[in-house]
């Protein structure tokens, strides 16, 4: 099959595209004929082997799987032995492992039927940066009526953290650059900050829930705008990497011990059950992706480029024909 592979953690250039065998698959996993693969900054960090904690996912001396992508929608072609919920020709979304080929393997629990009405372009946009957005929603314990501030809002996880948490009930202020205000607008942000134009840190608006997707003010500054008992959710691996790495995920955790403003951090993994919850946001009417561009296969690196130059509105995908 066609993929794009490297042997080992490099420059995102060091990307070739190659005949490799297809995937085998075990009992409890499914092979999925790719039709469309999306990227974030997260497969950025798995190509290069930079902030070292992605090691712990991608492999610790050599990238695991060989082929970079996680997010995929496509066709079920083969079911391991114990997979009773799909079966070949079912039309799914989710996470696998190398989605930037023409075929990929999938943990059962890690997928879930298509939402109706979605190309596979844009259902692959939404797993890993819809459920980080859900996850890190739930880890504010956002509520009906509470106020919210989403730094970064023009990103994959931001676009998808402001139609979410409007489900939630919360009133959503968005944080972007002066070409995004009205994409926010469109998705529902109630109120827009252009960066270029306002601190969101030095106004007088104070929130329940700062969600923080680019963690490039520090720390003390992003509590400014907090209620006294408001919670910071911190979400960003750019910008550091070894000793400062570790300090930047365990101190805000830490001070957060003693005082009433709370910080926190999550890990978010696919399950099929929040799966399902997306696909039933979309199929309401509530939630659609906002896709920055597509590439073919081949492009995959100029597509990664894009992504670690943090120039990407929304998703970008990868259209696997």
């Amino acid at each position: 099959m066609d993929a794009i592979f490297q042997e080992t953690y490099g420059p995102i250039e060091s990307l070739t595209s190659r005949d490799i065998a297809t995937p085998a698959i075990g009992d409890d996993e499914v092979l999925v004929r790719v039709r469309a693969a999306a990227l974030h900054i997260g497969d950025c960090f798995a190509v290069t082997g930079s902030p070292l904690p992605v090691r712990m996912v991608s492999g610790l001396r050599r990238p695991k799987y060989g082929v970079p992508g996680f997010d995929v929608a496509g066709d079920v072609a083969a079911v391991g032995a114990n997979v009773t919920a799909f079966r070949p020709g079912d039309a799914v979304f989710g996470v696998g492992h190398g989605t930037c080929a023409e075929y990929t393997r999938a943990s059962v629990t890690s997928l879930a039927a298509k939402p109706v009405g979605l190309t596979y372009e844009e259902a692959a946009a939404i797993p890993t940066s819809a459920l980080a957005a859900l996850h890190g929603l739930r880890a504010a314990k956002l509520r009906a009526g509470q106020t919210i501030l989403i730094n970064g809002a023009a990103g994959g996880v931001g676009t998808f953290a402001i139609q979410i948490a409007k489900t939630f009930g919360a009133e959503v202020t968005a944080v972007c650059s002066t070409p995004n205000v009205d994409v926010m607008r469109s998705i529902g942000a109630d109120h827009v900050i252009d960066y270029t134009r306002e601190d969101f840190t030095a106004g007088g608006a104070r929130f329940d829930v700062v969600f923080d997707n680019i963690e490039n003010r520090p720390v003390d500054e992003c509590r400014r705008a907090l209620t006294p008992d408001g919670t910071l959710v911190l979400n960003s691996g750019r910008g550091v990497g070894g000793l400062g790495m570790v300090v930047r995920l365990t101190s805000p955790l830490v001070r957060s011990l003693f005082g009433r403003q709370k910080m926190r951090r999550f890990i978010s993994s696919a399950n099929a059950a929040d799966l399902a919850l997306l696909r039933s946001l979309v199929e309401e009417g509530k939630l659609r992706p906002v896709i920055d561009s597509t590439y073919a296969l081949r492009e995959t690196v100029t597509a990664l480029r894009r992504i670690e130059a943090g120039h990407a509105r929304g998703k970008v995908v990868i259209a696997v024909a």
